[in-house]
């Protein structure tokens, strides 16, 4: 004797049809609700009030295809040639003063060896930081700025000698009182409208926001890739950023990151992107075409050039 299997069938039918409809339902809901919550970040003075629209020219370094990245001469002829921003790096040296230098050693800028966070302040500025630089393509050059005195500088002199100019602050190390003396310093000089701090290092940047703020940042690398990924499944309208803006690179490992939808998202966010480092001239007017809000550049001269500034 054999039973009839279709009730049990259409119940289970039931069951499922059932199921997958509270489970739409509540995706359903979750989808407003995240859509509800992701508001565009608010207006920052660093962008409304002292940079106006972009696109800006950001001067890597003060420009280190033109001049010794990261010395006082790059960043007096950066803001010469009218950029919008000034971009350096920071390390601690041993006696704890932030010094303007991109790498963890002095071995490549200078005359000098060793590791920045070994050496004072004082030893650090009895290195010749001229001594190594030479144009790009220049191996036929002699190295024109060795003997000329420049020396490393600390982020306390840059700040004080551009008191109106935008500063773009990389905190190089993980290291909090490398945040806690940034932050602070920028509060003695009262640059928090005029300062965006970054880092690589996320840590970095949720303890500097924490201390500090009202100053803006950019995004560190964990918010950068979820956002990408978020973009890339088209829910980047569901996630807002806690920076102001991004700092990237056009394409990393084979993956274009830079993208014209990348750019509307984070326009939708109300969130900056800024794209490094680019040097290339068909480049500069590609990106500016697409839209991006700022290139960060070796060669601000030729920034300005292609916009026509």
């Amino acid at each position: 004797m054999t039973t009839d299997s279709r009730p049990r069938r259409r119940r289970f039918g039931r069951r499922l049809g059932r199921g997958l409809l509270a489970l739409f339902a509540v995706l359903g809901v979750g989808y407003l609700v995240a859509l509800w919550f992701a508001e565009p970040r608010a207006d920052h003075p660093y962008y409304t009030s002292l940079l106006g629209p972009g696109p800006h020219v950001h001067a890597h370094q003060g420009g280190d295809h033109l001049w010794p990245g990261n010395t006082m001469l790059a960043f007096e002829g950066a803001h010469a040639l009218g950029v919008d921003v000034l971009e350096l790096d920071v390390q601690l040296s041993a006696d704890g003063e932030a010094v303007v230098i991109h790498d963890a050693t002095v071995d490549r800028t200078s005359d000098g060896s060793g590791a920045v966070a070994d050496l004072s302040l004082a030893e650090l500025r009895e290195l010749d930081f001229g001594y190594r630089w030479r144009p790009p393509g220049g191996a036929d050059v002699d190295f024109p700025y060795r003997g000329q005195g420049l020396t490393i500088p600390t982020l306390r002199e840059v700040l004080e000698a551009f008191p109106d100019t935008a500063v773009n602050i990389e905190l190089k190390p993980a290291d909090t009182r490398l945040v806690a003396i940034t932050c602070d310093l920028i509060r003695e000089l009262g640059r928090e409208r005029s300062v965006l701090v970054a880092s690589f290092v996320d840590r970095s940047l949720r303890d500097f926001r924490q201390r500090c703020p009202q100053v803006a940042t950019s995004a560190g690398s964990d918010d950068v890739t979820t956002f990408v990924i978020m973009n890339m499944l088209y829910l980047g309208h569901l996630y807002t950023p806690s920076a102001e803006a991004f700092q990237v690179p056009v394409r990393r490992s084979g993956i274009e990151v830079v993208t014209p939808r990348l750019i509307s998202s984070l326009a939708e966010r109300n969130v900056q992107l800024d794209v490094w480092t680019i040097n290339n001239e068909a480049e500069m007017r590609r990106l500016i075409d697409m839209g991006v809000g700022a290139l960060i550049t070796d060669r601000p001269d030729l920034a300005l050039q292609v916009l026509g500034r």
